[in-house]
C-alpha cells in the first residue's frame, strides 16, 4: 500500500565518509560528522527531519487527536496514590485535572486528615519545557524533604532541601547529582552521588546541611571504570550500604546511619562474576548471591563478620527457581522470585522459620514490592497487575496471608476486562528453546491472520519485560489489535541462563528468538505479515534494527524509540556515558572476536539495499544514554537503501532525554503519535 501525503521529498543527510581503522580492518561511516551537535548544520539536518516527520503525519493530526482523547478519557486525571504509612505520617501524591505533573503529600495521625502539600511539581515547572523528579526523600525525624531536579532531560540533577515545618528552602543546592541519594539518622547529614565525564556514578559524598557543598567530604570514588556505584538504606534503618556494580560483579560497602562519620567497612570484597545484595535484621545480614548459585541463593552473616567466609546457606539454591531479592521486616523474611516465567513471592517466618508462596490470582501477571517503609509490621505493600488488571495496590498480610486492596487505578470510558482474553504462547527457537510470549485481545477475535498485532520486545541487561496493565495499549486492543510481548532471551523471564543466552557471543539469539515469535503468531492465524507491527526501545531499538535486516519481509511497520542501532561505533568509543561499563554486556570490540560478533548484527553496519516496512525512530537531543546520533544515522542511511514503498522518518524531541517527554498529557502526546504512524502505516485510520 502507498500512502499518499502532500509532504516534501525526504531530507538527505550529507554524505562526509570518516574512515574508522580497527583490527586491521577499514569501516567508512558517511555519517559520522552528525555527531556534532555544536555543529548548526548538525542542528538544521534533525529540524529539517522533523518538519518532514511533521508533514508527512499531518494527515493524521485527527487521528492523533483521538487517540489523546481516548487516552485521556480512561485516566482518572484528578486521582490519589494509596496512602503510605511513615512513623505518624501518611504520605502520598495525587494529580489534578489539566496539570501534568504529580504533587506531593501527607497527612498526619491518619491517612484522612487535613492535607500538607510538600512538593508541587506543576509550580516547579512552570515555564520550562521539562521538569523530571529524581530523589524525594524525607529526613528521618520528617522535618525537612530532599529532592533533586532534571530540567532538561540529560539526567543531571540539582538537589534541594526543603523546611517542611515553614515551607522554605534551605540555602544549600547541591549541583551535578545522580540518582542516588540517603539521610543519616541524625537528619543533618545527607550522603549522594556524582558522575564522570562518561556519566557513570562513581564518587560518593558526605553533606552536612547549610554548609558549602565545595567542602563536602568525598567518601569514595570507584576507580574501575566498569562499575557504578548507588546507596541504600536498610528497611531497619540501621546502616547505608553503598553498592558497586558491573553488569557481572557486586561489592557493598557500609556505614552505621545512626553514625555517619565513622568510615565505611567492606562487606564481601568484589570478585569477578560474584553478585550479591543484603539487607539487615538485627545484627545478622541477610545476603542473596550467586556464589555456587547461578540463579542465587540466600545465606547470612553476622554485621560484625560479614565476609564470604562466614556466610552460612539460609535457603539452597534451587535451579529452577531464580531468587531477584529480598526484604526484611521484624518477624518475616519477603523473598522475591522469578518461577515458571513469572514473579513469585515467598514469605517467611523469622521466629518458626516456615516459609509459605503466596497465591496470585490470575495466570499471568506480575508485581512490583511498593513503598514498605515500616520494619515493624506484617504487612508488605505489593503493587500487582495483568494485562487486564489495573494496577492494584495491596497490603499483603504476612501472617494471616489475607488480601486488603488499598487502591485499584481507575480506568474510565466503560472498561471492563471481562471484554478481553489473556493468552500465554510459546514459539520454537532455532535451537529449539520455547520463548514465552503474553498476548492479549478482545474476545471474539477472528484467529484467520486478518487481525492486526504489535508485538513489542527488549531483550537485554538481563531485564524482563513483565505482563502488566498497559492502559494505553487498549487504543489499538479495541481497534482489533493483538497485543504481545516476546520474552526473548537476554532478559531473565526464565531465570540467568536465559539472560546468559541472550548476551556477549550469544546475542543474535534475541534477534532470532523475537523472529520465531513473529513466526508462530502468524502460522497460528493471530496475525499476517502485511498486519504486524513491532516495537522495542532503547536496547529494544536495538533488536527492531537488528530483526529489520535479518526478515524485513516479515513486517509492515516499526517503532524504534531511542535505538541503540550503532552498536560498533559507540562500543568503541569509551568517552561516549556509559560505554565501558556495557563491555560486560556486549563485549568489548577492542577484542577482535567481539569486534568480529558485534559487527556481523550492528544494525547500521549490516544496512543492505533492500525493501523495508514503515520505520519510525524517535530520539531525545539531550539522551545521555543513547545519543541522538544513533537512530539520526541509522535513519540517513535507511533512506539510501530503502527500496520499497515503507515511509522512513525520525522524531527528535529538541529538549528532552532517554525517556522522552516529562508530563504525562506531554507523554500521551507523543504515544498518540506513534500509535497514529502505526495505524496509519497498517491502512487502519477510521474508527
Amino acid at each position: 500500500m502507498t500512502i499518499e501525503t502532500d509532504a516534501p521529498p525526504a531530507p538527505k543527510a550529507p554524505i562526509k565518509p570518516k574512515k574508522l581503522e580497527i583490527h586491521g580492518h577499514t569501516r567508512v561511516d558517511d555519517y559520522f560528522w552528525l555527531r556534532d551537535k555544536d555543529d548548526p548544520e548538525v542542528i538544521a539536518y534533525i529540524e529539517a527531519e522533523n518538519a518532514y516527520t511533521q508533514a508527512c503525519m499531518d494527515h493524521t493530526a485527527g487521528l492523533q487527536e483521538t487517540l489523546y482523547q481516548e487516552m485521556v478519557g480512561r485516566i482518572q486525571e484528578s486521582d490519589k496514590e494509596a496512602p503510605v504509612p511513615r512513623d505518624e505520617f501518611w504520605y502520598y501524591s495525587r494529580t489534578e485535572a489539566g496539570k501534568q505533573y504529580p504533587i506531593f503529600c501527607r497527612t498526619t495521625g491518619s491517612s484522612q486528615a487535613p492535607e500538607e502539600v510538600l512538593l508541587d511539581l506543576n509550580a516547579l515547572a512552570a515555564g520550562k519545557p521539562y521538569l523530571r523528579l529524581g530523589i524525594y526523600k524525607p529526613s528521618p525525624d520528617h522535618r525537612l524533604l530532599a529532592y533533586s531536579l532534571d530540567e532538561d532531560g540529560s539526567e543531571n540533577y540539582a538537589m534541594y532541601f526543603k523546611n517542611l515545618e515553614t515551607g522554605d528552602l534551605l540555602p544549600d543546592v547541591l549541583e551535578g547529582t545522580s540518582y542516588s541519594g540517603e539521610w543519616a539518622n541524625d537528619n543533618r547529614t545527607f550522603f549522594y552521588t556524582t558522575k564522570d565525564p562518561a556519566w557513570r556514578d562513581y564518587r560518593l559524598h558526605r553533606h552536612i546541611l547549610r554548609e558549602d557543598q565545595e567542602d563536602d567530604l568525598l567518601l569514595y570514588e570507584e576507580a574501575d571504570a566498569l562499575f557504578e556505584i548507588s546507596l541504600q538504606k536498610t528497611r531497619d534503618k540501621a546502616f547505608i550500604f553503598l553498592n558497586l556494580k558491573s553488569l557481572e560483579t557486586s561489592e557493598i560497602r557500609f556505614l552505621d546511619a545512626n553514625h555517619p562519620r565513622e568510615s565505611l567497612r567492606l562487606l564481601q570484597e568484589r570478585r569477578q562474576g560474584i553478585e550479591y545484595g543484603a539487607d539487615h535484621h538485627r545484627g545478622i545480614f541477610y545476603i542473596w548471591t550467586n556464589q555456587d548459585a547461578k540463579n542465587f541463593q540466600i545465606v547470612t552473616a553476622p554485621v560484625s563478620r560479614p565476609g564470604m567466609e562466614s556466610w552460612q546457606t539460609h535457603q539452597a539454591h534451587d535451579p529452577q527457581v531464580k531468587i531477584d531479592g529480598l526484604a526484611c521486616f521484624s518477624g518475616h523474611l519477603a523473598i522475591y522470585m522469578r518461577k515458571n516465567g513469572l514473579k513469585a513471592l515467598a514469605v517467611q517466618d523469622l521466629s518458626t522459620g516456615t516459609t509459605h508462596e503466596v497465591d496470585f490470582p490470575e495466570p499471568v501477571y506480575t508485581f512490583r514490592p511498593g513503598e514498605n517503609p515500616s520494619f515493624d509490621t506484617q504487612f508488605l505493600r505489593l503493587t500487582y497487575a495483568s494485562p487486564i488488571t489495573p494496577d492494584s495496590d495491596f497490603d499483603y498480610d504476612m501472617v494471616t496471608r489475607q488480601w486488603h486492596l488499598r487502591k485499584r487505578k481507575p480506568v474510565l470510558g466503560g472498561f471492563d476486562p471481562q471484554d478481553y482474553e489473556v493468552v500465554r504462547l510459546h514459539a520454537a527457537a532455532e535451537d529449539g528453546a520455547q520463548i514465552p510470549i503474553s498476548l492479549f485481545y478482545r474476545k471474539g477475535l477472528r484467529k484467520d491472520g486478518s487481525a492486526p498485532c504489535l508485538l513489542y520486545g527488549y531483550g537485554a541487561y538481563g531485564y524482563s519485560i513483565e505482563p502488566g496493565f498497559n492502559m494505553n495499549a487498549f487504543c489499538l486492543v479495541d481497534r482489533g489489535f493483538v497485543y504481545a510481548i516476546a520474552h526473548i532471551r537476554g532478559g531473565q523471564e526464565l531465570g540467568r541462563d536465559w539472560y546468559e543466552r541472550g548476551k556477549f557471543l550469544h546475542k543474535k539469539n534475541t534477534f532470532t528468538d523475537f523472529v520465531a515469535c513473529a513466526r508462530h503468531l502468524i502460522n497460528q492465524k493471530f496475525t499476517a505479515p502485511e498486519r504486524l507491527a513491532i516495537e522495542g526501545r532503547s536496547a529494544g531499538g536495538l533488536l527492531i534494527g537488528a530483526v529489520l535486516n535479518l526478515a524485513p519481509d516479515l513486517f509492515k511497520v516499526a517503532v524504534a524509540g531511542v535505538p541503540f542501532v550503532d552498536v560498533v561505533t559507540t562500543m568503541l568509543d569509551e568517552s561516549i556515558p556509559l560505554t565501558v561499563g556495557e563491555f560486560e554486556e556486549w563485549g568489548n570490540p577492542k577484542d577482535p572476536v567481539f569486534y568480529e560478533y558485534m559487527h556481523s548484527y550492528s544494525p547500521y553496519d549490516n544496512l543492505a539495499p533492500g525493501r523495508f516496512p514503515h520505520i519510525l525512530a524517535t530520539s531525545g537531543l539531550n539522551d545521555p544514554r543513547v545519543q541522538y546520533w544513533e537512530p539520526t544515522k541509522w535513519v540517513a542511511r535507511l533512506r539510501r537503501v530503502q527500496q520499497g514503498e515503507g515511509r522512513v522518518l525520525l522524531k527528535t524531541n529538541m529538549g528532552a532525554g532517554h525517556a522522552g517527554a516529562s508530563g504525562r498529557y506531554d507523554y500521551l502526546r507523543e504515544k498518540a503519535f506513534e500509535y497514529a504512524y502505526i495505524l496509519d502505516s497498517l491502512g487502519l485510520t477510521e474508527g
